[in-house]
């Protein structure tokens, strides 16, 4: 009888669960385990309250939970059943020490690697399943290789394209699959055991294969190639306010022309999340190592950009409601870096709301699907009487003097705004952040309305 195959993700966050999951969806002869040394963590994944929030992930997870797919917190015990490890753990950005707020901080994946050295007793195919920079394959093949065994491990970069809400549909039907191997005498094994796992469900003209340091630099330049867009549009929808034009119209225009494509086009508040925020800093980061300043600064525009579309939104609600919102209370709609996720990380809604509250108003603040706790924790550093998470949208809204949308979440376009106008005090504003609603509509409700790119203050 041939021994199962067992595949592991160390990392049961946004990117090992859902990973893996999917996996064992369509790998149902492999034995499929997400551990995590979070307890805590490994127990929600156990029982019925999912930790994070991602579209049609949960009905995965019930089919294929306890059949070929299991949490665990036993690190020693998973990684000695492993055939192929995939780390999926944090790369966050470096707080301090040389590279501090540019370059990626690999400590996570260094222990996740000595551990794997420490314990093993055989050849596994290791994967680089984390956003790393690019040279991370071989820092990780020299510490997996330096174990008192004599084994020589095969590293392979197998890159998530993965986007938070979205997540799901990103690996049933992804736009591309990214395997990069270096040469060794048992290369051609190690690819075709990854390559294994995708043909199961992935066509075959999908599926790219390359070499390492490729397929690493490939990921992190496709976050910032899109982080650049977003920067890109949003820097013309500051010209479009000064000029009256619309950015929604020149979005669509510009969308149109197939050699630039319409996604990654919409204006808003700034970009957040895990990625692109800290992988368009690390790139900068390798482009001022390798002494490439023009580079270096061509990139880091981007995140100056961000940064001004956050702050000039700010300026213009405090412009707008007379030059003061001291103890005024105001109304926030979406706290998570985009729709249909629960994440906060990066969001531009935490900045935002910090610059508010310094000026000394009082934030009621909704959100579907973040917790109040992480709300809470987010603004920690700010009085929180100035704070009150609310959990009802049109309850966040009485005696509130200002609306201000932060995330784009669906429901928003179909709150009763007629309501809620009846319910605040005016004159009443509302700040649309992520061009969600029809602003003509609400100035015949009565509202004083301000969309990033589309009018003037009024």
């Amino acid at each position: 009888m041939e021994k199962k195959k067992f595949i592991i993700s160390i990392g049961a966050g946004y990117v090992g669960v859902p990973t893996m999951a999917v996996f064992a969806k369509h790998c149902p002869e492999y034995i499929f385990i997400c551990v995590d040394n979070n307890q805590q963590l490994i127990d929600r994944w156990n029982s019925d309250d999912m930790p994070i929030y991602e579209p049609n992930l949960e009905p995965i997870i019930a089919n294929v939970k306890y059949n070929n797919l299991f949490f665990t917190s036993n690190i020693d015990y998973a990684i000695s059943l492993a055939d192929i490890i995939f780390i999926a753990v944090c790369t966050p950005t470096k707080t301090q020490g040389i590279g501090a707020n540019m370059a990626c901080d690999l400590s996570y994946f260094e222990s996740a690697a000595k551990k794997i050295r420490d314990i093993s007793i055989r050849y596994k195919v290791i994967v680089e399943k984390s956003t790393v920079p690019v040279g991370t394959g071989t820092h990780l093949q020299k510490i997996l290789n330096s174990n008192i065994h004599g084994i020589t491990y095969d590293v392979i970069s197998n890159p998530e394209f993965l986007a938070e809400g979205t997540a799901v549909s990103d690996l049933e039907f992804p736009h591309r699959v990214l395997i990069g191997c270096n040469d060794s005498p048992t290369k051609d094994y190690a690819m075709s055991q990854i390559l294994d796992i995708y043909q199961h469900w992935v066509p075959e003209e999908k599926i790219v294969t390359t070499d390492r340091w490729s397929s690493e630099l490939s990921k992190l330049t496709a976050n910032a190639f899109l982080a650049q867009r977003v920067s890109s549009i949003n820097s013309i929808s500051a010209l479009c306010e000064k000029t009256g034009g619309n950015i929604t119209d020149i979005s669509k225009i510009i969308g149109m022309d197939c050699r630039i494509g319409k996604y990654f086009l919409n204006s808003s508040v700034g970009f957040g999340g895990s990625c692109f925020h800290k992988d368009v800093l690390d790139l900068v980061y390798l482009c001022d190592y390798y002494n490439l300043p023009q580079v270096a600064q061509y990139w880091r525009s981007v995140i100056e950009i961000n940064d001004f579309q956050k702050q000039r939104f700010v300026e213009n609600i405090i412009h707008t409601m007379y030059d003061s919102v001291k103890n005024r209370h105001l109304t926030i709609f979406g706290f998570s870096f985009k729709k249909d996720t629960g994440d906060t990380r990066e969001s531009p809604a935490i900045t935002i709301c910090q610059s508010l509250l310094t000026e000394g108003c009082i934030l009621h603040i909704y959100d579907p699907k973040v917790p109040a706790d992480h709300i809470y924790h987010s603004l920690h550093q700010i009085s929180d009487n100035q704070i009150i998470v609310e959990s009802d949208p049109y309850q966040s809204c009485l005696k509130s003097e200002a609306i201000i949308i932060l995330t784009a979440w669906e429901l928003f376009k179909d709150l009763d705004y007629n309501k809620i106008y009846d319910t605040m005090e005016h004159p009443s504003f509302i700040f649309d952040g992520c061009h969600m609603l029809n602003h003509d509509l609400l100035k015949k409700i009565g509202f004083h309305f301000y969309g990033l790119g589309q009018s003037l203050p009024n």
